[in-house]
């Protein structure tokens, strides 16, 4: 029961999957991106794209009183020796930094319930996210995994290698069956070819054979990483709708089942529940910071949350958060 619904498409009683999206170039995409979702992210953000993503260069900023949560590692012995209390040095990020898009386009990524793919989901929010960094003078780079890492494209800045990236991804033959996903493959690629500490975005749905995660961490040790999670409403509670055959989208087999039982749709919202908790864990074992992407969900609010939650994050690692006699109750 659960490997066929960890990879099932329903291919009757429901809205098929998309073939493919409207008939856009890349131009025609990033030009309505760049209207309708960038225009109101530059409103939301108000220009502060540093707490969305985090330089390699390092600048000393200022000089505080060690806590207790502080990298050991910062602390200046000079100062901590005349003052007689541990003092770190706290840092401020340099802007220009290089972005990798590790783009999980397996099969299982085609499956929509709706109008929308989680494969056109990525697509926009790539789309989206390289055009805001190289806006800003950053370079951003991609590999491309279907049955295996098939495409690495060079981080380079500008609009026109957005439009490059995204075209890669739109040109792509029609995916077909080849076997179950192995992301560790697409994660271990990119630990031997990116050297140079980055920010590093996990696009996919993370239906893969188990082993990722521990690739998946060790990547996050040299690399700021964030995993975004694609899904689909369909993949976390099965409405009824009668008999319905399910296919898994990478090896094609199929069953039959009757959504009609109860019985069924509770051991299904059970196993999609106990696989939500796997991946949360996951992630968090892995120190990886996790964005959700659903394709009945808003682009814009889902950049927004992950903006806040990155802006959290950083008043924490700078001391910001509780004060001492706080925390201590």
């Amino acid at each position: 029961m659960r490997n066929w619904l960890r990879k099932s498409a329903p291919t009757r009683g429901v809205a098929p999957p998309m073939v493919a999206p409207p008939n856009e170039t890349a131009e025609h995409v990033l030009r309505r991106l760049e209207w309708t979702v960038i225009r109101r992210l530059d409103g939301l953000l108000q220009g502060d794209y540093r707490t969305l993503m985090r330089g390699s260069g390092l600048d000393l900023a200022d000089l505080r009183e060690y806590q207790h949560h502080d990298d050991v590692r910062h602390i200046d012995w000079n100062v901590t020796a005349r003052l007689q209390v541990p003092h770190v040095r706290v840092f401020t990020e340099d802007r220009e930094m290089a972005a990798w898009f590790l783009l999980d386009l397996s099969p299982s990524v085609d499956f929509g319930s709706g109008e929308q793919r989680k494969r056109n989901v990525s697509a926009e929010f790539v789309a989206v996210l390289a055009r805001m960094l190289t806006r800003h003078g950053n370079r951003i780079g991609a590999m491309l995994y279907g049955s295996g890492v098939d495409t690495v494209i060079p981080t380079r800045g500008g609009r026109r290698h957005v439009l490059h990236l995204l075209h890669s991804m739109q040109e792509r033959p029609a995916s077909t069956e080849s076997g179950t996903t192995k992301l560790r493959d697409l994660l271990e690629s990119a630990a031997g070819l990116i050297r140079r500490r980055s920010t590093i975005f996990v696009v996919s749905d993370f239906i893969s054979e188990p082993g990722w995660e521990r690739s998946l961490a060790l990547l996050a040790q040299r690399h700021e990483v964030v995993a975004v999670r694609l899904l689909d409403p369909l993949e976390l509670d099965l409405p009824d709708l009668g008999l319905l055959t399910i296919r898994d989208s990478e090896t094609g087999e199929q069953l039959l089942v009757d959504t009609h039982d109860s019985g069924f749709r509770k051991r299904f919202a059970r196993i999609a529940a106990q696989r939500e908790a796997e991946l949360r864990q996951g992630f968090m074992r892995a120190g990886v910071d996790a964005l959700e992407l659903s394709t009945d969900g808003d682009l814009v609010d889902a950049v927004v949350r992950f903006a806040e939650m990155r802006k959290r994050r950083v008043r924490l690692a700078a001391g910001g958060g509780l004060p001492r006699h706080l925390r201590q109750a």
